[in-house]
């Protein structure tokens, strides 16, 4: 229900609400060149100015006039100079010092001649438009720079004259990976040359027209530190490729075209916003984008807090509002920027972050302490959080529930209660009803109250409570502004899917019905002792292949001083962590009470006892005898600090699994206040260190706990809905290629519970989306939502072992290797999503010896693909299960290599036939250029006639010439169609392959007699077909991009 009838309302959300895709799209354009010249027609359009320079000198004469502009100034030449090379080209500035410069230091000051000082802004942040956006392309950065190589950047975004976004376009076709490995050859070769200004780019956009995702400079400058150290990248960290983002719609529709990218990322007034406003730069140095459904939320909190107080709405939930983003989608960095942002407007006394007590001081203090250095240091006591309440500069607080409940318990009457003051929920779903809620509400007067969630609490899942206007979401905290649902979250690989199995544990188990209350006599057969033995004897049987325990290993960076970082209370602690390889994740038993929690415990010791080969590292923690279920399927947050709840048979099992954990880890805990807290914070970072493999809890972390290294959650209990939903999302972090999808096993009836959760959650259509498919599905092929045939496990094995087999330990040709990398990988990552099935074990289809083989020549092409190029440079595919079919490193680098050793060559006057040797051995190395060997050959020779000047262009005219010459012959003596022919070609080079099915090539041949046999025609086609590839492999890649239908070079 609104609260507003809006009159007007303003255009310039940063994330267009809705966005309806323009007719002519990305693939209407036939070439790269074209598709650089309409991009830069489309932000022209939209109030960019083009500069075409191309060179230093004139970028820097640019840069002065900007600011000159901006800052009504005019310099004089020895202001400018040392301006610049002080205060923008300083050489001892970093990429993370130039993006701190735009961040947080873009007011500079300038030494006048006349000895007066005057700030000069780089950026306007508080009136984004007065910056001036301008776009170049082409731009030379080369060796007359001091770089490497000469290179041309496709098309860059100037802000007032610094270049702070950068767009890299590729061909229709070309994998938009190869887009993200192009800027970081950039980066590598030449963007900090000359005066480096090219590493002031914030913000890059990687397109091949079809597809365009844009992503922060931290990850292209962590990617360039781990190749630079030679790291092999196993992890999708934040590093990586798999941490680019697509740009949305506030309705969370993916915008991938380059076109409607054009139209809505680069309107101009929703760049700047995303450069002055959504960009997060860390303590630790990281630039952080936000992404279009974190800037929707933000907005709109924010909108809704200024016509609240136009409309003096403050002091109920007409002023507030809550935003369901799904667990996992970046809720605690979206609610704290938000918070930010709202301490900045005038009329906002205050911003209260109100989190829960143990996410505020196990979960993510040390996140808070990145976004601002000592924000979280409230939460200490509440006579602090009194202190920050009564200072003026404190403008935003962060505090813990119990904090603020404290504080007004023991100050009925207070000045804040009278300001007007924001007020943000970071997990709302456990504060909404209780009586703090109502108490907050109750003394703050001007409050304007936001509550972020996961899992709302709607009538459907609310249950019965004590007070009837608190019972769901919406009544507790108003509107619901934005949602980001668990399916927006898995389409966009923010979190994976889950799989689940269900166990059949008792012979007569009925479905479990949503009763109210559970009656004990219910519970009592779940604890029998032969089902805790036949449950516990399956978790053990089963937790290797469902955990990947000692199959598949990883390196991951671990906290090496758990103990010191556990006991430290409120004094800061340096974590040292270091690179170590793990095998396989570990996993979370939810079971139902403490009493089943005690006979499970001794029934894993005992069972480990009797089989050691069986041992894993167990744990238990709980801090009180929790209800079986809470009627709304709300978990019950079970308190980190105190354990004086239980009863004394409940408190000496955790004694003793407590004294257990301390001789396992070397540790001092137990059930005492502080130690059991230390006990609680040191459980949390061994099961993220992944040194417990299985940790049998209650209620505890099952919500709000994020651990990467967990993939398996082990469940005898009833769950539902928000329960459920959250209990479930503890497995679907995002880790690496390895991971795949959280686990799930139940061994209890919750399939219909699981289905209507997943409905409420996400939508009716959700469960294809949030769960993966089923082993049958996967095993024999199945059709996906479209209808398109998904290709079997079953059938890959079969072609793999009829093309290859094992027994021929070697594979010949090029293609051959190609095709048997991709079918390869393709096993792979097949194997990797079966091997937790049950059903798999025995119907692998190939024997180890076989798959041993096959692996060992995979490892040998993994070696020896691509050729080493300049400096002993390769492509990683070792993450082959993600990566397969792009293991082979784009033909331009290996081109550009060989270009360079010509010029060598050249240079020494055509005399030093050392570089010859080199050029023949890179030749003959490499898969990829060995079908251009002649072309190469040819060009050397040709070389001692050049000036040497341009090699790259010398190279891109005889490439030209002796495809004309080769496509000519081939016309001639085939007795092709020219036109035909070359509009064919076109096209296969612009999607980067011959296709041969269709009637294309049938259009291009001579018409036949109706005399000649029908099967002369046909080998008559493939002999076309034959030539057509072979000309293809040999000229694709190389000499510019030059159309089949005119003699000038595209750039």
């Amino acid at each position: 229900m609104p609260y507003f009838n809006i009159v007007a309302e303003t255009t310039e959300s940063t994330v267009i609400t809705e966005y309806e895709p323009v007719p002519r799209r990305s693939d209407s354009y036939q070439s790269e060149a074209e598709l650089e010249k309409e991009f830069i027609r489309l932000l022209t359009e939209q109030g960019y100015t083009y500069l075409n320079i191309h060179k230093e000198a004139d970028l820097i004469a640019n840069l002065r006039e900007r600011l000159e502009e901006l800052n009504n100034i005019k310099f004089t030449d020895s202001e400018w100079e040392h301006f610049f090379t002080t205060a923008i080209a300083n050489p001892n500035d970093k990429i993370e010092d130039k993006t701190q410069t735009i961040q947080e230091d873009y007011v500079k000051v300038l030494k006048r001649e006349d000895g007066t000082s005057k700030n000069i802004r780089l950026i306007d942040k508080k009136n984004v438009h007065n910056n001036r956006l301008q776009v170049l392309n082409q731009y030379e950065n080369g060796k007359a720079e001091g770089a490497k190589y000469n290179n041309r950047y496709d098309v860059t975004v100037l802000v007032n004259g610094l270049p702070l976004v950068h767009i890299e376009l590729k061909r229709r076709g070309v994998p938009i990976r190869e887009a993200f490995n192009q800027i970081e050859r950039y980066q590598r070769d030449s963007f900090w040359a000359g005066c480096g200004l090219f590493e002031y780019v914030q913000i890059f956009v990687i397109s091949n027209g079809t597809l365009t995702k844009y992503y922060s400079n931290t990850t292209r400058i962590n990617t360039i530190k781990d190749a630079v150290s030679g790291k092999t990248k196993k992890s999708k960290t934040s590093n990586s490729f798999e941490f680019t983002s697509y740009w949305a719609d506030a309705n969370n529709k993916v915008i991938p075209d380059i076109v409607d990218f054009a139209k809505t990322f680069f309107a101009k007034h929703t760049l700047l916003n995303i450069i002055t406003r959504y960009c997060i730069f860390t303590s630790e140095k990281m630039l952080m984008v936000m992404r279009p459904y974190q800037i929707t939320a933000t907005e709109r909190i924010l909108n809704r807090i200024e016509i609240a107080h136009n409309y003096k709405k403050y002091g109920n939930v007409a002023g507030g509002g809550f935003i369901w983003h799904t667990t996992g989608s970046g809720k605690t960095l979206t609610s704290f920027k938000t918070a930010r942002l709202a301490s900045q407007l005038d009329f906002v006394d205050k911003v209260l972050f109100v989190v829960d007590r143990k996410d505020l001081d196990y979960q993510t203090m040390k996140e808070y302490d990145r976004f601002e250095k000592g924000a979280a240091n409230s939460n200490t006591s509440t006579a602090i959080l009194k202190k920050q309440l009564e200072n003026p500069n404190a403008k935003i607080i962060i505090t813990t529930i119990q904090k603020l409940a404290n504080f007004i318990k023991r100050n009925q009457q207070h000045d804040v209660y009278n300001k007007e003051i924001v007020i943000i929920f970071d997990e709302c779903h456990r504060s909404q009803f209780g009586d703090m809620h109502t108490d907050i509400i109750k003394h703050f007067k001007k409050y304007y109250l936001f509550g972020f969630t996961g899992t709302p609490i709607f009538a459907k899942n609310a249950g019965a409570r004590k007070n009837a206007q608190l019972m769901t979401t919406e009544q507790a905290f108003g509107d619901k502004l934005h949602t980001y649902t668990i399916v927006d979250a898995i389409n966009d690989k923010n979190v994976l899917p889950f799989r689940v199995d269900f166990i059949k544990t008792m012979a007569l188990e009925e479905d479990i019905k949503d009763e109210d209350v559970w009656g004990i006599d219910r519970e009592k057969p779940m604890m029998a002792p032969e089902r805790i033995s036949l449950v516990t004897k399956y978790i053990l049987n089963n937790f290797d292949r469902k955990t990947y325990r000692g199959d598949k290993t990883y390196v991951f960076n671990a906290l090496t001083n758990i103990k010191d970082v556990a006991s430290a209370g409120r004094q800061e602690v340096e974590e040292i962590k270091r690179k170590q390889r793990l095998s396989g994740f570990n996993s979370i038993f939810a079971v139902a009470s403490v009493p089943m929690a005690k006979l499970y415990y001794q029934e894993f010791k005992k069972q480990m006892a009797e089989d050691p080969s069986k041992s894993l590292k167990i744990a238990t923690i709980f801090s009180y005898g929790a209800n079986e279920e809470e009627a709304d399927g709300v978990i019950d947050d079970e308190n980190s600090e105190d354990t004086s709840a239980l009863d004394q048979n409940s408190r000496d099992f955790l004694e003793d699994a407590i004294r257990d954990y301390n001789v396992m880890f070397h540790t001092n805990y137990d059930t005492s206040s502080d130690k059991f807290q230390n006990y609680y914070k040191d459980v949390s970072l061994r099961m993220k260190n992944k040194e417990l493999d299985l940790l049998i809890v209650v209620n505890m972390f099952l919500t709000g706990f994020d651990a990467t290294t967990l993939n398996t959650l082990w469940v005898d209990k009833n769950l539902k809905m928000h329960g459920l939903i959250q209990a479930f999302s503890r497995t679907n972090r995002i880790l690496n290629s390895i991971k795949t999808y959280g686990n799930i096993v139940c061994f209890r009836r919750l399939q219909p519970r699981m289905e209507s959760a997943i409905a409420l959650f996400g939508d009716r259509d959700a469960s294809s989306i949030v769960l993966v498919r089923t082993f049958k599905e996967y095993y024999y092929g199945c059709r996906d939502d479209d209808g398109k045939p998904v290709r079997g496990y079953i059938d890959m094995i079969a072609e793999l072992q009829e093309k290859y087999p094992a027994s021929e330990h070697q594979i010949i040709g090029e293609k051959n290797q190609k095709n048997f990398i991709m079918l390869f990988g393709a096993v792979l990552r097949m194997r990797n999503l079966l091997s937790c099935f049950d059903e798999f074990v025995g119907k692998e289809g190939i024997s180890e010896r076989d798959m041993q083989d096959y692996l060992s020549i995979y490892e040998d092409l993994r070696q020896n693909w691509p050729p080493k190029g300049p400096e002993g440079e390769k492509t990683d595919i070792t993450d082959d299960v993600v990566f397969e079919v792009e293991l082979v490193k784009q033909i331009e680098v290996n081109i550009d290599y060989i270009l360079m050793l010509v010029k060598q060559y050249h240079d020494s006057n055509c005399e030093d036939k050392e570089i010859l040797v080199t050029i023949q051995k890179a030749v003959d190395s490499s898969p990829t250029l060995r079908s251009k060997k002649k072309l190469i050959e040819a060009f050397i020779e040709d070389v001692n006639d050049s000036d040497g000047n341009d090699i790259i262009g010398d190279w891109n005219d005889f490439v030209f010439e002796k495809r004309e010459e080769e496509l000519e012959d081939i016309i001639k003596a085939e007795k092709l169609k020219p036109e035909a022919t070359r509009n064919f070609l076109e096209n296969a080079f612009q999607q980067g392959e011959i296709k041969t099915a269709g009637t294309d090539i049938d259009s291009m041949m001579p018409p036949v007699s109706r005399f000649t046999k029908n099967n002369k025609r046909e080998e008559k086609k493939m002999g076309i077909i034959d030539r057509l590839k072979a000309f293809f492999e040999k000229y694709f890649g190389i000499g510019g991009n030059r159309s089949f239908f005119s003699n000038k070079e595209e750039n």
